[in-house]
């Protein structure tokens, strides 16, 4: 039994300190993220885990052996480490505030027609016990509703208010998964209840996936279920007048993207009438160099190993102009609504320099509000389920996207 005890810290050790220093490099990019992710975001859980677990073998065996003392040092090691990856979490408040009031001004909290509470940002504690227990009594699902004919790929849950309600602001959530996998099932759900409790309605969407679809396939689906919002979310208790856009990773590549290209004939065939701009863009963890125009080692190889081989199925050399066509870092203009970027700053699946240029690029030219909150210690994927950093980064979204409504109502 001693031999698992020192083995369970060795291994608690060597994932505390992956999500604390991811390994590098593009090839690691993967396991170094779903191994941080989920020691990051769960490691309230695995530091009680790391305390109960050691105390119950100090308990029943004591610490004789030289292998007790090993695993009794590694334990100490994991749990020094999980409280800073906790402290990391809670400094995401600090962070997203910060990047709210700089874009927004110090006293934006005031254009909100709600009474600022100190404790608006503080975390939920009872959430995090189950933390993939998503379910909130006061809001309603309308699941698998077509926005466009073409199966499941073409579906869309509406979450929305219990009660009724008329008029109110639209949020669309696009998942991610590199354009290939996953679904609408799984993603922005803590964003949504949160949003739908507070009187906003979000709609979630499916679009074709890769290899089986090619660019542009999926931002022509987006597209189209903008188009069906605009005709049909009235229906539903929604303001058609007014939709946001939020996304992570390949979500955030299409959030972006499509803030970006508003009307664009090309991205909406057959539909070209059709009104498919957006009045505010929320992107996590988003990809912004589709096209390796930085010339960034992270973007070629994921140009060359995904993007090329499976997503758009084109030589990125012989169709550049495709690529580019497709990459919001490319497609920055005076046009964007405003933003919201948000990214996590041990991101080994999207490097955080491809956020802070995507930001750079746009505040340069956008007369727009572009707030950028870069989250201490937060990894790929962060937003998933209720954690202590989810819970930071929902509420500025809430603050972001009532202000950004709020002035589209006065202006």
């Amino acid at each position: 039994m001693r031999p698992r005890f020192l083995t369970r810290r060795a291994v608690q050790l060597a994932l505390t300190a992956n999500a604390m220093r991811p390994v590098p490099g593009a090839r690691a990019a993967i396991p170094a993220f779903f191994a941080g992710w989920l020691t990051g975001e769960l490691a309230p859980h695995l530091l009680a885990l790391t305390v109960a677990d050691t105390a119950a073998h100090v308990a029943r065996y004591g610490a004789r052996t030289t292998a007790d003392r090993v695993a009794l040092a590694l334990a100490g090691a994991s749990a020094a480490g999980l409280g800073a990856l906790i402290a990391d979490a809670q400094r995401a408040r600090g962070q997203v505030e910060q990047a709210l009031a700089e874009a927004l001004g110090p006293k934006y909290l005031q254009d909100l027609r709600r009474p600022a509470d100190p404790k608006d940002l503080a975390t939920p504690w009872g959430q995090l016990v189950l933390p993939f227990r998503m379910r909130d009594p006061d809001v309603r699902r309308d699941r698998d509703v077509a926005y466009a004919p073409g199966g499941k790929r073409f579906l869309m849950d509406i979450y929305r208010p219990k009660e009724p309600v008329r008029g109110r602001p639209v949020l669309l959530q696009i998942h991610g998964g590199a354009w290939m996998v996953d679904s609408k099932d799984h993603q922005g759900i803590p964003l949504m209840l949160h949003m739908a409790r507070r009187g906003w309605v979000c709609v979630a969407i499916n679009y074709p996936l890769s290899p089986a679809a090619h660019w542009p396939e999926h931002m022509i689906a987006v597209k189209r279920a903008v188009a069906w919002i605009r005709e049909h979310i009235s229906g539903y208790g929604g303001d058609p007048s007014f939709l946001a856009a939020t996304g992570g990773s390949a979500g955030g590549h299409l959030a972006a993207l499509l803030a970006l290209t508003p009307n664009d004939p090309g991205l909406q065939p057959g539909f070209e009438e059709a009104d498919t701009a957006i009045q505010a863009c929320v992107p996590l963890y988003g990809i912004y160099d589709f096209a390796a125009t930085t010339g960034s080692h992270a973007s070629e190889y994921r140009l060359t190993s995904l993007l090329a081989r499976y997503v758009v199925g084109k030589d990125p050399v012989e169709y550049l102009d495709d690529y580019v066509a497709a990459s919001p870092l490319d497609r920055v203009n005076d046009k964007a609504p405003p933003f919201f970027v948000l990214h996590g700053e041990r991101d080994t699946m999207v490097p955080v320099p491809e956020a802070r240029e995507f930001v750079r690029r746009l505040r340069e030219v956008s007369p727009n509000p572009v707030a950028y909150a870069e989250l201490p210690g937060a990894q790929h994927a962060f937003d998933v389920f209720p954690s202590i950093r989810t819970a930071h980064a929902v509420r500025g979204i809430e603050r972001f996207l009532d202000w950004t409504y709020l002035r589209s109502l006065t202006g």
